[in-house]
């Protein structure tokens, strides 16, 4: 298991887009606060050491932002358009699908979510192979913690998805605690 076939980047943009703006900014994010989804690719290419490959799930229920899907195509994803009932999670039932089909395959998979609707799919596939979550730690589903050899990552400090700080409140590990960064 583990480099057979390379790695999926699942991107529930939903759900990191409905946190950014809900409990980060409290706004809807401005264009250029939106994380910049090509440098996730080429984070988890380059923290896996293999090739990587990434699907970003869209609910284009009542439309396609087509310059959206372009730039996502551009930027080496396969935009994943959905659309179903308004009562249906359709980008959640999606990504379950996708993880339920990659039971069969050895591929490894970098979730980009917070959602626990995903812990079952994904501690399935805890099997061997690398799996990851990638997302704000501070808002990360607490079940992904009982899946056995699942990595944590975070958007803005370890993919560096942002151009710009983000207003967070980040639990800071004394290793890398420095005064200056409160000493303005």
């Amino acid at each position: 298991m583990g480099d057979a076939q390379g790695a999926w980047v699942l991107v529930d943009g939903e759900n990191i887009d409905a946190t950014l703006g809900g409990s980060i900014l409290g706004r809807r994010p401005q264009p250029d606060e939106r994380p910049r989804w090509d440098r996730i690719l080429s984070f988890v290419e380059r923290t896996w050491r293999q090739p990587t490959r990434g699907l970003f799930f869209l609910n284009a229920t009542t439309n396609l932002p087509m310059t959206f899907v372009q730039a996502l195509k551009a930027l080496g994803y396969e935009p994943v358009p959905l659309s179903g009932p308004s009562d249906a999670k359709i980008v959640d039932i999606a990504i379950q699908r996708t993880l339920q089909a990659l039971r069969d395959r050895d591929d490894d998979v970098m979730l980009v979510s917070h959602d626990g609707d995903f812990v079952d799919d994904l501690g399935a596939l805890a099997d061997g192979r690398r799996l990851g979550v990638l997302g704000f730690t501070e808002f990360r589903n607490t079940g992904f913690a009982a899946i056995p050899g699942l990595e944590f990552f975070d958007l803005e400090f370890d993919a560096q998805a942002f151009d710009a700080p983000l207003p967070r409140i980040r639990v800071i590990p004394i290793e890398e605690f420095d005064p200056a960064q409160f000493l303005r």
